[in-house]
């Protein structure tokens, strides 16, 4: 591991995990080797993550001066870390304790923050800390678990002459969204991955200032993301959002059924809001409780186009063709739910698609927008323009299957090896609806009043093109325009199906 010389001679260890841009990131225990923290989850897929080992911890060394483990003294260290970098400014991402020292680093150096990720943070340097209540509450959660009674009971015996180690490993438990393989050997490695003895020092008196470090928050203009866990009593999610609500820019995330270690728990519903919030590319709106991600290019006073994706797919799908139309329109292309960064709730159909594309045009005033949907996104964005024709000025439906019942009908799937970019659900429940239909999403066809464009795959695509020609004689403004190329026209094929759309009026 490579390692640098803090400001009193220390020489502190890091690691780095993952390819682009960097992202800083503060273990919490406190004193706790990094790593516990793994790849967090496989956020190392979006960012490099520079995991600091704190003094005393890991490869990092032991300091001359005890003294020097107090959290508010360790920001000096982080400022190292930054310098040895070259890095003029930096994304910061800080857990449990940790979060305690990010939160310091920001008010003394807010002009080095560019962005902050305070993962189940600690409070205690704004003033903020769970009750005792709020704790047993969280830990009732867990009240049917097998393990429970038995652990309860252990932990309530506890007393104040109880040693800290043997006080965390009895909490860990209840630090977990499930008490599961998984959490336990996540676990197993406290006692010998963190430094107990400097662990008292980093709560050392003097250590905080609340009311000062909420003032130089107040200040901070970088963005801020604070994600809780749904079951952690430290933070709960009601004490996060006072931790948010210290900052000028911040967003709540709670992941619900985790614990203290969300990462541990559901790695992909972690990564998700973190990788979103951490693209400069990606902004998010939520629709319906669920969490959209979405991007948008093109000058913002042109008209607006929205792109939305098909099955399996995200709105990075649409990339050769965003980049064209952006250079006249404001262009915005979101992950459906159970695709790319956006939300996983498991709800999945048509009709779940149909209502949050309207939402996503609602949400963001996007009325009168011309839609422009692939696949999967088509049907469910003809489905809006014939139950809210208002919401849509033009619709182009790239080779989007009619509601005939499928004949044979499909039977059930099975996931292929390996992560999914989308949620498999998706494929069971549009596939139901698929096989038999709602008769209502035929016949309301000539409900739509929008001029639409359909535009075929031709004979190679596995759409039957004759639905979409009978499509077109039912609605009341439209055209089918055919690109022989198979189903997926506007990757094949762009510069066919941007000249359709422009001839089309997009």
């Amino acid at each position: 591991m490579p390692q640098f010389r803090t400001y009193d001679g220390t020489g502190l260890s890091y690691r780095t995990l993952g390819t682009g841009e960097p992202l800083l990131v503060l273990p919490g225990g406190p004193l706790r080797d990094a790593s516990y923290l793994g790849d967090l989850g496989g956020l190392t897929a979006h960012r490099a993550l520079i995991v600091l080992d704190p003094r005393g911890t890991g490869g990092s060394d032991v300091p001359a001066d005890p003294a020097s483990y107090r959290c508010d003294r360790q920001v000096a260290d982080v400022e190292a870390l930054r310098a040895h970098l070259g890095l003029d400014r930096i994304d910061l991402l800080g857990h449990s304790a940790g979060g305690n020292l990010a939160l310091l680093y920001a008010a003394a150096h807010p002009q080095r923050v560019r962005s902050l990720v305070l993962v189940t943070p600690g409070g205690r340097a704004v003033g903020i800390s769970s009750t005792d209540e709020e704790w047993d509450e969280a830990a009732e959660v867990h009240a049917g678990e097998p393990w429970y009674a038995e652990a309860r009971a252990a932990l309530d015996a506890a007393g104040p002459d109880t040693p800290m180690p043997e006080v965390m490993t009895l909490a860990m438990p209840f630090a977990y969204g499930r008490w599961d393989e998984t959490a336990q050997a996540h676990a197993a490695g406290l006692q010998e991955q963190t430094n107990w003895a400097a662990a008292r020092a980093f709560y050392g008196e003097g250590a905080f200032d609340p009311e000062a470090t909420r003032r130089a928050l107040r200040e901070l203009t970088a963005p801020v993301l604070v994600l809780a866990g749904g079951y952690d009593g430290g933070p709960t999610p009601a004490k996060a959002a006072e931790i948010a609500a210290c900052f000028p820019h911040a967003e709540l995330v709670v992941q619900p059924a985790a614990g203290h270690f969300p990462w541990v728990d559901d790695p992909g519903a972690f990564v998700r809001p973190v990788a979103a919030f951490l693209d400069p590319d990606v902004r998010t709106v939520t629709v319906g409780g669920v969490r959209l991600a979405y991007r948008v290019t093109g000058p913002e006073d042109a008209p607006p186009v929205v792109l939305v994706h098909g099955r399996g797919g995200d709105g990075t799908d649409w990339s050769v063709i965003a980049a064209e139309l952006s250079a006249d329109r404001r262009v915005y292309a979101p992950d459906l739910r159970g695709h790319g960064l956006s939300d996983r709730p498991g709800g999945y159909g048509f009709d779940d698609f149909r209502d949050e594309i309207g939402g996503f045009l609602k949400a963001l005033g996007l009325t009168g927008a011309t839609v422009v949907a692939h696949s999967m996104g088509g049907a469910a964005a003809y489905l809006l323009a014939q139950r809210q024709p208002a919401l849509i000025g033009r619709l182009v439906l790239e080779d989007a299957p009619v509601f005939f019942p499928l004949d044979p009908p499909r039977g059930p799937a099975e996931p292929p090896d390996g992560p999914l970019a989308f949620d498999w659900a998706v494929i069971a429940a549009t596939d139901a609806q698929l096989n038999e239909p709602d008769p209502a999403w035929r016949d309301d066809l000539p409900a739509i009043t929008a001029p639409t464009l359909l535009v075929g795959g031709g004979a190679t695509s596995h759409l039957p093109q004759e639905h979409l020609a009978w499509m077109a004689g039912r609605l009341p403004d439209a055209r089918l325009v055919t690109i022989d190329t198979g189903h997926l026209v506007h990757e094949t094929r762009p510069a066919e199906f941007l000249a359709a759309l422009r001839e089309f009026g997009v």
